[in-house]
C-alpha cells in the first residue's frame, strides 16, 4: 500500500511540475520575395564588358542582367538575384553574397555607346575565367578609357574632359 501511495504521489507531482513548466513556443515566419519574371532571349545574348570592371552586361534589352565570375545576376525590386544561366532560374541572393563589383558599378554603366565591342556568348563562356585570371581587360585601351569618346579618341588617350567638350560641340563620331 505504501508503495502504491508513493507511486501516485510521485506521478501527481510530476504531472503538476509538467503543467507548471513553460513550454517552448513555436513561431513560424514566412517571408515571400518576389522573383523577377523570366526574360526570354531569342538566342544566347552578346555582352559588353563594363569599363573598369570585369562585369559584363547584356546591352539593349530594357532589363539589367549581368555576368560576373561565372554567374548571372539581376537586380529586381531592390534585391539581387543569381542564376547559373542567362535565362534563369533566378534565386534570391542576400546582400552579403552580392559581389562588390556589382554593388559598385560606375554610374554610367548603362550608357553603352554604339559600336562598343559586343562579345558573343560562346566567346564569353569559353574565355571569362582566363580573362579574369590573366587580367585581359587591363591591357585593353577602350576598357581603360571607358564609354566616352570614339574608339579613335579612346586609343589616343585624350583626357575625358576634352572628349566631353567635343561631344558638347557635336564633334563626336561613333563606330569603329
Amino acid at each position: 500500500m505504501h508503495y502504491l501511495r508513493r507511486c501516485l504521489l510521485l506521478t501527481g507531482l510530476l504531472f503538476a511540475l509538467f503543467i507548471m513548466l513553460p513550454l517552448p513556443s513555436v513561431a513560424q515566419v514566412s517571408v515571400r520575395i518576389a522573383l523577377p519574371a523570366p526574360y526570354r532571349f531569342t538566342g544566347p545574348p552578346s555582352v559588353v564588358v563594363i569599363p573598369g570592371t570585369y562585369v559584363y552586361t547584356v546591352p539593349d534589352i530594357g532589363e539589367e542582367i549581368f555576368f560576373f565570375s561565372g554567374s548571372w545576376y539581376r537586380p529586381y525590386e531592390g534585391r539581387w538575384f543569381r542564376a547559373s544561366s542567362y535565362n534563369g532560374p533566378w534565386v534570391y541572393c542576400p546582400d552579403p553574397k552580392v559581389p562588390r563589383a556589382l554593388v559598385e558599378l560606375p554610374p554610367d554603366h548603362r550608357a553603352v555607346p554604339p559600336g562598343y565591342r559586343r562579345i558573343p556568348y560562346g566567346e564569353l563562356k569559353k574565355n571569362w575565367a582566363g580573362w579574369e585570371r590573366g587580367r585581359y581587360w587591363d591591357k585593353d585601351r577602350d576598357w581603360k578609357a571607358g564609354w566616352h569618346g570614339t574608339p579613335e579618341e579612346r586609343r589616343e588617350g585624350r583626357p575625358e574632359e576634352e572628349r566631353g567638350r567635343d561631344f558638347e560641340r557635336g564633334e563626336h563620331r561613333h563606330g569603329e
